[in-house]
């Protein structure tokens, strides 16, 4: 009798044992259920948590309402699904971050927020992400920019003549140099055959706009409506100066009240609306100093040693303080074939543009001083400098924006385009309570 109720007090300990076991797991699967497959990857229902979480605590922050639950959550789905595809791609393509690239872009990070590192990981446990996280995201972010760049850049071109037509444009109006903080919402149309479809997102866009000017936040109406890849930063673009404008909303930005929606735009991708939050600056020179300099560089090689180098060197500063002429010497004895076939000559040179050791030497050389001998990564050198002068670099700045604002409308283009090229060319599989209702896309349709 003892015997049976022992085993049958072991079997209920067996059953308890697996029924524990099994609950465990399917929390675990709960916890952790495919939410979509996406080409050889799977986005969890983890994944998606978290990136509600920290989008939910950015916006809450900003004092952007919230869309719905299952909006927010449909939306993030789709931006985690963007990014899977492209961080894919990336991994085809063998692009990596490394740790060290990785540090060093964190503590660029909290440098620019005017944060110690220990502030910073303060801050985002604040947020309600870890360090690891954030740092899991910076990598993801770096990876799908350079992919964007590989793939989206080699698109773009810019031409000469598109410069002066935009450098004449914004003289015509005036040349204006001031800063605008915008944000931005995008209604797409997925067939600009279809007037059908056209009409209504026509129609959506222009309700939003009449919903905004009755006093609904253009950041929400972004975070719920907008389909354009910043909308859950509630559109925000940043502050852009009038050549970084994209082309279709140069022409009225200028003129628009802060804090009031713009008309409702159109092109063939679909409608658009930008409100300027906040701006400032205006017409400004850009001077700065640049250094007439000359040198003379001796390189240690298989064939001459540290120590002969530093020897030759300083044998060569002899000369010169004796009155050796300088461009002689450069033609004669410097390493440097470019410029010491033009007797040392580097031209004028800018700050910035020199290794650290060679500028440290220039900026700390009176004029017509010998500087030196002194190392760089490069060998020994002498420098002389022979004059300074202020210049005004506004011109070659203003060329500089025209040529990198052009670059950068293109790229949008062709990056929207890319996107959805990779998009559909992508297997992406629903589960669970995220598969599409055939019922709501065939009433949307």
């Amino acid at each position: 009798m003892k015997a049976t109720l022992r085993q049958g007090v072991k079997v209920l300990l067996m059953l308890m044992a697996v029924s524990i076991a099994t609950t465990v797991q399917a929390e675990r699967k709960l916890l952790d259920q495919v939410v979509a497959i996406v080409d050889d990857d799977v986005i969890l229902q983890t994944e998606l948590d978290a990136r509600i979480s920290t989008i939910s605590s950015r916006l809450g922050a900003q004092g952007t309402a919230l869309p719905p639950r299952a909006l927010l959550e449909q939306r993030v789905l789709e931006q985690l699904i963007n990014e899977s595809i492209q961080l894919q791609r990336a991994e085809k393509l063998g692009m990596r971050v490394s740790d060290n690239e990785l540090n060093e872009t964190m503590i660029n990070i909290a440098d620019r927020n005017g944060m110690t590192m220990a502030e910073f990981e303060q801050q985002l446990a604040a947020e309600g992400v870890t360090y690891r996280q954030a740092r899991e995201q910076i990598r993801h972010e770096m990876l799908t920019s350079r992919v964007q760049q590989r793939r989206v850049g080699n698109r773009v071109r810019v031409t000469d003549r598109e410069v002066e037509n935009y450098l004449q444009a914004l003289e015509d109006r005036g040349g204006n140099t001031a800063e605008y903080r915008l944000a931005y919402i995008y209604v797409a149309v997925d067939d600009a055959s279809n007037e059908a479809a056209v009409a209504e997102a026509r129609d959506k866009a222009r309700t939003l706009r009449e919903q905004i000017l009755s006093g609904r936040d253009f950041r929400e109406v972004a975070v719920a409506e907008s389909d354009a890849a910043n909308a859950l930063e509630g559109g925000d673009m940043g502050w852009r100066s009038e050549s970084q404008l994209p082309s279709l909303v140069a022409p009225i930005v200028p003129d628009l009240e802060v804090g009031k929606p713009s008309q409702v735009l159109e092109n063939t991708s679909g409608f658009h609306m930008v409100m300027v939050m906040d701006k400032r600056g205006g017409e400004q020179k850009q001077v700065i100093q640049q250094h007439k300099v000359r040198h003379i560089l001796i390189r240690p090689s298989e064939a001459v040693t540290e120590a002969q180098a530093e020897a030759k060197i300083r044998d060569i500063y002899r000369q010169l303080q004796n009155g050796a002429d300088f461009a002689e010497v450069a033609r004669e004895y410097s390493d440097d074939p470019v410029s010491g076939s033009d007797g040392g000559n580097l031209d004028w040179v800018s700050k910035g543009q020199m290794v650290p050791a060679f500028e440290q030497a220039m900026l700390d050389a009176d004029i017509g001083e010998l500087k030196g001998p002194f190392r760089s990564q490069f060998g020994w050198h002498i420098l002389q400098v022979e004059e300074r002068r202020q210049r005004d670099i506004s011109g070659e700045v203003k060329e500089a924006e025209a040529r990198q604002s052009i670059y950068r409308r293109k790229f949008e283009v062709e990056l929207q385009n890319w996107l959805q090229e990779i998009r559909d060319e992508a297997f992406v599989e629903f589960k669970g309570d995220y598969v599409p209702d055939p019922e709501v896309e065939d009433q949307s349709s």
